[in-house]
């Protein structure tokens, strides 16, 4: 295996209402920026409001930058301003379901409520696109159970010679 740069950017999307109104503290978001961090992603966030548009707005323009992957936190759970999925999978060309799946059934051993996530994952062109709760729990979990996979899912998406 040839080795991977040592840096890829990286964006996180912190999806809710009262953070965006200033109501709420942001501690997802940074907790993904954290743990994202380790595993050789630089990330920057952006806070929207929950929301089709606002996230697939958010996204698009994430996108622009051809970050090596973008995680939302937030809005992926049954309420009805939970949208995140549906705004991603408005963006994402390709599903990838192997890191929700991991995430969900790594979550199901912890608590019950993780099986109420309705996150998604996917590709669009060279990005990896994966939608975390919205708990720092749940985004330190989730980001725990995916980051073994994460270095070669992004080294395969830019070309980087990872597999063999």
């Amino acid at each position: 295996m040839s080795p991977s740069p040592s840096r890829w950017p990286g964006r996180v999307i912190t999806v809710s209402d009262r953070v965006s109104r200033g109501e709420a503290e942001d501690r997802s978001g940074p907790a993904a920026v954290a743990r994202l961090a380790a595993i050789g992603v630089d990330a920057d966030i952006d806070v929207v409001p929950d929301g089709v548009s606002s996230v697939a707005d958010a996204l698009r323009a994430a996108l622009a930058s051809d970050p090596a992957v973008i995680v939302t936190t937030g809005g992926t759970g049954p309420a009805p301003r939970d949208l995140t999925p549906e705004a991603t999978l408005q963006i994402i060309e390709r599903l990838a379901p192997g890191f929700v799946e991991a995430m969900r059934a790594a979550s199901n051993q912890v608590r019950p409520h993780g099986m109420l996530s309705r996150g998604v994952a996917g590709i669009t062109g060279r990005t990896l696109i994966v939608n975390l709760p919205g708990s720092v729990s749940g985004v330190e979990e989730s980001l725990d159970v995916i980051a073994p996979a994460l270095p070669h899912a992004i080294g395969l998406l830019r070309s980087e010679s990872t597999a063999h």
